[in-house]
């Protein structure tokens, strides 16, 4: 028996070196295994193995619990529609810019748009930060020079976790010596670094990447076959390691193949397959034309063309690819908090109860959603996370931190507390007023400004008769600020 495993490679070509084997190996019984079967005019696998004896689709995988469920993000920008430049506009190197629509079809293959590749770079980042840094993440890019300067700018963008290690974003393409000694690293299940890959077509297909969590897709991709090839890079379930589903972030519009038939259907010979190409036959592949080296593409800086994040909507399929729904991030928001909490009454009982307020946000984070972000996105960032959920969820009317601090202030709280130990907590409410709840929260607050000049944390805490009298009295300070809404 002859088993021919990736067989949509080789095998599936007439005149290729594994065909000569399988037919010199005529005589024994031959199977052909891929997820990804190829046909096309050049290449079938149904033309020498004949129809599949056997399929386990994507479908079934995600319902027998063996793949990963997915979400994507689509992600739309000020340009997303199509970018043109101005009467006479030149590059950054002095070229005058050819006059027409540039589209996502260009961006990077026929001009590159600086501030774009920042902007990709940028919610890329902002994503990682909000849910794990370390989660194993490929960002699929139009070519191998679009890979490296997405390299660059998601370097500069985590230079805190590019100091810990160099290897934190790395190029896996091709032409990459260094990137490609560093592959099986990346796929590699024990192996922390690399984290962020960026490729074009390398790690598409035959790389089993089984903790990849997110998926970018920042090249246009037409074919249905490469499709699922990079979308199987994060089916891989890993229970035991924390990977449960993955996410993809989609910047063109690629998870429209989502809704195409071919999706999880049948495979089906391509009608115009030649059995002759490729070989002495008249219908040989040709080879595509490439610009002449002097051609090179035009390159606009942010002075030419800013780009930035105008929406995001976040949709989750079914194990069909069917999409089930599609909603804003808001909405989307929306929905998870009320999946978590029926009611306005039973968050705030909620959040009172955490004795780390963090522990909400940091639940919602592992879904994707940094309210951080969203409040900056809404112009609401002197607004604490509690009255932002309140607001953005159960339409209640939000506070400011200042209102909720003076509204403490006005109060007896303070009272009951004198000297130091009164100060002490007059700092903690100006602390909350700028920074939020949850450095209040963190005792190590004590070791900053301008808590320092009270002593070290522990002759802090003797003023409050000890740690437990400290913390006693930061959680009753939580309760006074959000008084307003039943807590007590």
């Amino acid at each position: 028996m002859t088993q021919a495993d990736e067989c949509h490679r080789g095998s599936a070509k007439k005149d290729s070196s594994w065909r000569k084997i399988l037919d010199y190996f005529s005589s024994a019984t031959q199977i052909g295994m891929t997820a990804t079967p190829k046909e096309t005019k050049y290449i079938s696998n149904i033309d020498y193995f004949g129809e599949p004896v056997y399929t386990y689709s994507l479908r079934q995988g995600i319902d027998d619990g063996f793949l990963a469920p997915f979400r994507v993000i689509n992600i739309k920008t000020n340009i997303g529609e199509g970018w043109r430049p101005f009467k006479g506009q030149l590059d950054k190197y002095g070229n005058e810019i050819e006059d027409r629509i540039y589209t996502n079809s260009d961006f990077d293959y026929n001009i590159v748009l600086e501030s774009r590749t920042e902007e990709v770079a940028r919610e890329i980042t902002n994503y990682l930060k909000s849910t794990d840094r370390m989660q194993k993440t490929i960002v699929f890019c139009a070519n191998e020079d679009h890979a490296e300067r997405m390299r660059i700018a998601l370097t500069n963008l985590n230079a805190d976790m590019v100091q810990k290690n160099p290897d934190y974003v790395v190029r896996i393409t091709g032409s990459d010596a260094y990137g490609k000694s560093k592959l099986d690293y990346f796929i590699s299940v024990s192996s922390e670094y690399p984290v962020i890959a960026t490729t074009s077509k390398l790690l598409s297909t035959g790389a089993d990447c089984k903790m990849t969590k997110l998926i970018v897709l920042d090249q246009m991709i037409n074919s249905m076959t490469e499709f699922k090839q990079i979308i199987g890079r994060g089916t891989r379930i890993r229970e035991k390691e924390g990977k449960t589903h993955f996410v993809v972030m989609d910047f063109r519009n690629v998870t429209r193949l989502f809704a195409d038939p071919d999706w999880d259907g049948p495979i089906e010979q391509d009608d115009g397959y030649d059995p002759n190409a490729g070989t002495d036959g008249t219908s040989k592949k040709i080879d595509p034309i490439l610009p002449p080296p002097d051609n090179v593409k035009p390159i606009i800086d942010e002075n030419g063309c800013q780009v930035e994040v105008t929406g995001k909507t976040v949709s989750v399929y079914d194990s069909a690819g069917k999409l089930l729904r599609q909603e804003s991030i808001v909405d989307y928001t929306k929905s998870n908090i009320l999946g978590t909490y029926a009611s306005l009454d039973n968050f705030i009982r909620q959040w009172s109860k955490e004795e780390k307020k963090e522990v909400i946000r940091d639940e919602l984070l592992s879904r994707g959603i940094d309210l951080e972000k969203m409040k900056k996105d809404q112009g609401m960032e002197d607004v604490d996370d509690y009255d932002f959920i309140c607001h953005v969820a159960f339409d209640a009317k939000p506070l400011t931190r200042r209102e909720r601090a003076e509204g403490v202030k006005k109060r007896d709280f303070l009272n009951k507390y004198q000297g130091v130990a009164r100060e002490v907590l007059e700092a903690l409410l100006d602390k909350y007023m700028n920074t939020g709840i949850y450095e209040i929260e963190n005792t190590e607050v004590l070791k900053l400004d301008p808590f320092m000049k009270f002593g070290k944390p522990s002759k802090i805490a003797q003023y409050f008769g000890g740690k437990e009298g400290y913390l006693s009295a930061v959680r009753g300070l939580e309760a006074e600020l959000y008084k307003d809404r039943g807590i007590a």
